[in-house]
This record gives structure tokens, sequence and C-alpha cells, in this order.
């Protein structure tokens, strides 16, 4: 399982490997590599003194990340005799600072949705932002996946698209197979896209793919289609600028300031465990624990006047 990567992730780790470490690294002899040597390549992606742009810290971590496993698997074949990563200086990944999720409030969200009415890949926003799914895995939806009489939307794969292949994918943590409630509009949105969307492929004579939102020609909609239109919605509409992914942590943000269970949450968005939801949205937390303070201080009030 340590050696199958998403293809994604191998394309990450290939480009960084070809743009960092081989042009400095590459003629070095692994035996005679030193901490020395990784700390100069690392200061050199942060302070450049060729007139480049700095590299981020978390950036310089990965390429840190990638040398370390490299000499560990080095190392565990005889190669060398220590994982000289080990003891080099790099970006910790504790001290770098997280950006805080941008995301909407509730009247935000209606603006956009309301604005997005009407569109084609309106059903795939919806969905999205009513169930915090990631673009990979609202590509990877096959209506098999809804059961109506359930009310359930089971997410059992993602598609990712790698230059220009589609690419399946199991999701991020092992609990990125799940299945997630649907509300009653939800369910309306959805099955009038599936009326309209058989309509479309009889009329010109296409059989039904199976997949729930789809391009002209009955394939998987493409990534850039569903972000490049919520961009174009975004800009037009009076709402904060944010990426697609914000509809993501709009869903969970919005679902924790109303006090739903972080474990509910979590499990809603497949993250790996709650302790990560909690990380992730801890700036909506401080709001939550005002208000929990509020209310047991009230709950002892109101004891105290009854006895």
């Amino acid at each position: 399982k340590g050696l199958e990567l998403k293809v994604s992730t191998h394309r990450s780790y290939v480009h960084k490997t070809q743009r960092h470490i081989l042009p400095v690294l590459g003629r070095k002899r692994l035996r005679r590599l030193r901490p020395e040597d990784l700390e100069r390549l690392y200061n050199s992606m942060l302070q450049p003194k060729d007139g480049t742009r700095a590299l981020a810290p978390k950036t310089v971590y990965e390429v840190h990340l990638i040398i370390r496993g490299a000499l560990d698997q080095a190392l565990r074949r005889g190669l060398v005799t220590r994982n000289v990563a080990l003891a080099a200086s790099a970006p910790k990944l504790r001290a770098i600072p997280k950006a805080e999720q941008k995301t909407w409030t509730a009247d935000e969200l209606q603006a956009i949705l309301r604005a997005a009415a009407g569109h084609r890949l309106f059903p795939a926003l919806w969905l999205s932002a009513n169930t915090g799914m990631r673009r990979s895995e609202l590509r990877g939806l096959k209506w098999s996946d809804l059961d109506v009489a359930k009310k359930r939307l089971s997410i059992n794969r993602g598609l990712v698209a790698v230059g220009y292949e589609l690419h399946e994918s199991r999701g991020k943590t092992d609990n990125s197979r799940r299945c997630i409630d649907l509300d009653q509009t939800t369910l309306a949105v959805l099955a009038g896209w599936r009326t309209l969307q058989a309509a479309e492929f009889a009329a010109v004579g296409i059989d039904d793919p199976g997949w729930m939102f789809t391009s002209a020609s009955g394939g998987p909609v493409h990534p850039h289609s569903i972000s490049q239109t919520f961009d174009r919605i975004v800009r037009r509409a009076p709402v904060p600028v944010i990426p697609f992914h914000g509809l993501r942590h709009t869903h969970a943000s919005l679902l924790l300031r109303d006090r739903v269970p972080i474990k509910v949450v979590s499990e809603r968005l497949g993250h790996a465990n709650p302790a990560f939801t909690m990380t992730t949205y801890q700036h909506v937390i401080p709001g939550m624990q005002e208000d929990a303070a509020a209310a047991f201080g009230k709950l002892l009030a109101t004891h105290s006047s009854e006895s």
C-alpha cells in the first residue's frame, strides 16, 4: 500500500523532483549526501539569490518529505547507511501557518444558488453546496449511487483529470467512501436533472452512460467546466470570491455554526476522523464555545431560581 499513490499525487512528486531536487542534487552520489546539502537546497528555495520567486514553506516541506521517503527506500535496499534527511533542518509542518478557509454566510450561499439557477450545471453546484462533496467525488457519481427511497447518496469513487486523461480515485482517506443523507429539495433537483439529461440523450441518440453529471458527449463532465462555470457565476454575484472548494468549507462551517455535532460533520465530509475536522474548522469553534458558555450559565441560573 505504501507504494501506491494517486495519479495526481505521483504527478506532483515527479514535478517537484524534476523542478527542485534533480537540478541541485542530481549529480550528488547518495553515499556522499550530507544534511548540509539538503539544508542548502531548502534555504535556496525559501530565500533564492538568483532573483526567482521564493517558495512557500509548505512546498519546501513537501520536497523534504519526498527526499526523506526516497532515502528511506535507499536505506532499506542497502544503498546508504543512514537517512541524512532525518538530520536535516527543514520547515516543520506544525510551524507552517494554516490559511483560514474562506466561506460564505447562508445568505451569500443562497445568492450564489439563485444566480446559478437555470444553468446546465446548476444541479451539480446545488449538490456540492448541500453535501460538501469534493469536486472529484461529484464527477465520479453515477445514478446507481442514488437511493431515492432511502434519500441517500453513496460516494464510491472520484474522478480526477491528470493532463488529458481521467483517472479513478479511491479518495483521500479510508472514510472517503461513505453515504450522505439528502433533503427532499435536493432529491427534487436531481430528479428534474435526470429527466432533462435523459431527454438530451434521447434527442441526440446517446446511450445513457450512467454518469450523473455529463458533458455534451455523454462522458463525465470535465473538472474545468465545473470550476469555470462556478467562477463566472461568483464573479457576477454580490458575494466574496472563493474557489469551488469553498462550497465544501461553507457547507461544513454552516453545519457547525448550527450546532451539528462535529462527528456528524466529519462523517458527512469523509474526513479521516473528527479531530481533523475540528482542526480544519477551528476558526468556527470559538464562537460556538462562547455560546456554549452562555447557554450553560443560563442553565445554572434557571436551576438556581427553581431551587
